[in-house]
């Protein structure tokens, strides 16, 4: 493990982020982890790493990096700039491998959707706490990015071809699929229906621990207060003003507002994906359903990551070439 980063600039807050701390949340112990667990998956996939490495999450714009040593790195949902020790650039877009030697300069831009991730071959090997790398900011577990920080990585073989995800993957669409309640009874049936109905917008408030969502009112039979229960991510909380909160990784391990549905597992990475002003709807499956929806997930993720393949020598830089003014000139002959 060496110091392998240096942070110059990190204008929106980044952390480093796994597959999270299971098992502590009787403990009053979030889970913490990647908002979007197949993108970050596929991202390690791409360097080489176990699924679960440590790699870096990014909200709508992320850092710009310096490489301290030969590193190799992979970015998701996120697209950036090498700008090389000896003064050339090239892109890097998402969803490919690319390798940095030590003084080249990573800037990484906007993050397309709610959650971006940057993999290194190695994973970042920031400390772990019970068991995780996850950050869990509230309690100070992992690592914020902060100016002028050093990152250390973790031992990689740097050998072999750059890859690449082709073609780029694409994700599910559609309603959130939810399982009812766990306190379904709470709410009218006229809020049922609305809530399966009607269309839903996140709003500005929305971060690690949930988003809030805006509406029309869900209506409560005996008021929003229960005795204070176990809440999961995905967890769907409905406050007296009957605007519903769908928690996320961070989210509290209790919670005293009636929950009226729980998002499936399946489709807890694409709450990860939303940002503010995003449109969403949902729709109720079955316990069954929901199993079958996680196994189609993971059988989906293991063909994509079967599927990646090496970067032919010589093969365009697209991204590159559409930034590049091709013609030098105009030549009018009658």
């Amino acid at each position: 493990m060496s110091s392998a980063f240096e942070v110059l600039d990190c204008p929106v807050p980044a952390s480093v982020q796994d597959l999270g701390r299971p098992g502590f949340r009787r403990f009053g112990v979030p889970t913490s982890g990647a908002l979007d667990a197949v993108s970050l998956r596929l991202a390690n996939a791409l360097v080489g790493n176990p699924q679960g490495a440590a790699a870096l999450e990014m909200r709508l714009i992320g850092p710009r990096l310096r490489a301290l040593v030969p590193l190799r790195v992979a970015l998701a949902q996120a697209e950036g700039v090498i700008d090389t020790a000896e003064g050339g650039r090239k892109a890097l877009p998402p969803w490919q491998s690319a390798m940095l030697a030590a003084g080249d300069v990573l800037k990484i831009g906007k993050v397309t959707v709610g959650a971006g991730y940057l993999a290194v071959a190695g994973g970042f090997a920031v400390p772990p706490v019970l068991g995780s790398r996850s950050t869990y900011a509230r309690a100070g577990f992992g690592q914020l990015l902060q100016k002028d920080m050093c990152l250390p990585v973790g031992q990689a073989e740097l050998s072999g071809p750059e890859r690449a995800v082709l073609p780029a993957p694409t994700f599910a669409a559609g309603p959130l699929r939810v399982i009812p309640g766990p306190q379904r009874e709470r709410f009218t049936d006229a809020a049922w229906e609305t809530f399966l109905c009607a269309g839903f917008t996140v709003t500005p408030q929305a971060d690690r621990m949930g988003l809030r969502l805006s509406g029309p009112k869900l209506d409560h039979v005996a008021g929003a207060d229960i005795v204070s229960d176990a809440v999961t991510p995905g967890a769907i909380q409905v406050p007296g003003d009957g605007r519903p909160i769908v928690l996320l990784a961070d989210g509290q391990t209790v919670g005293g507002y009636a929950k009226i549905a729980t998002v499936i597992s399946a489709d807890l990475p694409r709450l990860g994906r939303l940002l503010p002003g995003d449109a969403i709807r949902f729709a109720a499956v079955t316990v069954d359903e929901a199993l079958a929806a996680l196994r189609a997930q993971e059988e989906w993720l293991a063909a994509t990551i079967a599927a990646i393949r090496p970067l032919a020598m010589g093969e365009p830089d697209l991204a590159a070439l559409y930034e590049t003014n091709l013609v030098d000139g105009v030549i009018h002959a009658e």
